[in-house]
Formats: structure tokens, C-alpha cells, sequence
């Protein structure tokens, strides 16, 4: 099983990144254990209610606890490839890398940049001023993903079109799985 991450802050085009790979393999996306989480608690799915239970998650059972669950579900899916999105401290990295080598990805892009795809994409936890996505930032480098971008194995920058972000995504891609 090769088990692969690609990381960033939000609104750096992981989501697109991981459009060009998809067909790969299978995607497990950590974020969803907080927002099911979320769902349990019968909370809105703001970015305020999932960055708070994410918090809690981690304080209450400990900092890599949301790892810990997608290694269960990796280990249930049983495929050849896949690929962890939302890794955001070295924490978690380091759960992952207990049962594979576990190449870390990261995709940079300059703020401004980001906050359009993010205003553009519109979830709704997603920022709605700038000040909101510095917000988040501090939230995501709290959980330690200043520590994860700065440990990547690979980088990808992102300051140019959708079209050369997956190109070089999947070449990349490709280049860890034959070298794994």
C-alpha cells in the first residue's frame, strides 16, 4: 500500500491538486472525521463550529487523535494507493509514517491568491474577508502545518494556472509512486 499527502494552507488548491490524481487511487480526507463529528453534534458546519470541534478532538485525545481514526480507515479500505488530505501537524505525519514512508506534498501559493479560490469556491467554511483566512491560517498553524509545509518531501508551487497545477501534480505523483 502506498499512502501519499498533499498539503497546504487553505485555499491553496489541494482540492484542484488532488483532481489530477484522483484516478490513481482513493482519497481519504481527514477533515471529514471533524465535519462527521460536527454532523454528530447536530452543530452548523461553519469554519468556527469545525475549527473548534478539531480543537477539542485534539485536546481532548491528543494531537494526532484525527490520524489515528484515518489509519483505521485506510487500513479498511484496503487499496493500492492513497492519498491523505488534510495532514496538518507533524503529529499526525508521524502516526502515518508508523505504517508507511508516507511522502509529504506541499502546494504554496501567496495569500492573496488563495483567499480568491477560497471567495470563489464559497464553501461554508470557508473565509469571507481576508481577515477571516488570516484567522484560519492562525488555526492551522496552531495545529502545527507551518512544521509539515516546511518538512515536505515535495513542492509544488501554485502561482500559475489550474491546467499547470494538475500537470505538475500528477507528474509528481507519478514520480513517488514509482520510486516508492
Amino acid at each position: 500500500m502506498k499512502v501519499i499527502t498533499i498539503v497546504g494552507l487553505p485555499g491553496s488548491g489541494k482540492t484542484t491538486a488532488i483532481e489530477a490524481i484522483e484516478d490513481l487511487g482513493i482519497i481519504v480526507t481527514m477533515g471529514d472525521v471533524v465535519r462527521d463529528e460536527v454532523k454528530k453534534r447536530n452543530l452548523e458546519p461553519s469554519g468556527k463550529n469545525i475549527g473548534k470541534i478539531a480543537k477539542e478532538l485534539r485536546e481532548k485525545s491528543g494531537p494526532a487523535i484525527i490520524a489515528e481514526k484515518c489509519v483505521e480507515l485506510i487500513k479498511k479500505k484496503n487499496k493500492e494507493i492513497i492519498f491523505v488530505d488534510g495532514v496538518r501537524s507533524l503529529s499526525e505525519v508521524n502516526i502515518f509514517r508508523k505504517y508507511w514512508k508516507f511522502p509529504i506534498i506541499a502546494i504554496i501559493v501567496d495569500e492573496e491568491k488563495r483567499f480568491r479560490h477560497l471567495f470563489e469556491r464559497n464553501r461554508s467554511d470557508d473565509p469571507k474577508s481576508l481577515e477571516d483566512l488570516k484567522e484560519r491560517d492562525k488555526r492551522e498553524i496552531e495545529f502545527g502545518l507551518d512544521k509539515v509545509l516546511e518538512n515536505a518531501d515535495y513542492l509544488i508551487h501554485n502561482n500559475y494556472s489550474i491546467e499547470d497545477l494538475k500537470k505538475k501534480t500528477r507528474k509528481t505523483v507519478l514520480e513517488i509512486i514509482n520510486n516508492y
